[in-house]
């Protein structure tokens, strides 16, 4: 971490609604070579900070019915990985910021979601990508 102060530093995930999701994965594995699998893809990438370590961005298409992306009325949410998630979110509520819940910790990171102005619902990710390491060898979109 470069400071005490929570920032965003890079992007996490990109999730999308579709008419059919199984189909839509098929659709990008066959015709863009992308790894895919119940979940979508992850992209498998190195930060500037610490190359030899790697980094993960997620790709998911959600059915078009999911209630994920609520309160937001969009086709799409955007996850961005964080850093002092805490002190982040801390300041956010300072700012009058709409934080929809708390932080929520699992063994690849700390997640929580927030509304920006035009009510587009964000997921803020501190990820641990030492867990992906294990479970994703060779299962990753490069």
């Amino acid at each position: 971490m470069s400071d005490n102060k929570g920032r965003v530093t890079g992007i996490g995930g990109i999730f999308f609604k579709s008419s059919n999701p199984a189909k839509t994965k098929e659709w990008y594995s066959q015709n863009l070579g992308m790894k895919t699998d119940e979940y979508g893809t992850m992209f498998e990438f190195r930060t500037s900070e610490n190359p030899e370590e790697k980094a993960y961005l997620q790709w998911s298409p959600f059915s078009e019915k999911t209630k994920y992306f609520e309160p937001s009325q969009k086709e799409f949410m955007i996850n961005y990985r964080v850093e002092n998630m805490e002190a982040l979110v801390e300041e956010l509520k300072k700012k009058g910021v709409t934080v929809l819940d708390s932080i929520e910790t699992f063994e690849y990171g700390k997640f929580v979601h927030i509304l920006d102005p035009e009510n587009n619902k964000i997921e803020l990710w501190e990820p641990i990508d030492v867990v992906f390491d294990k479970t994703n060898e060779g299962k990753t979109t490069k």
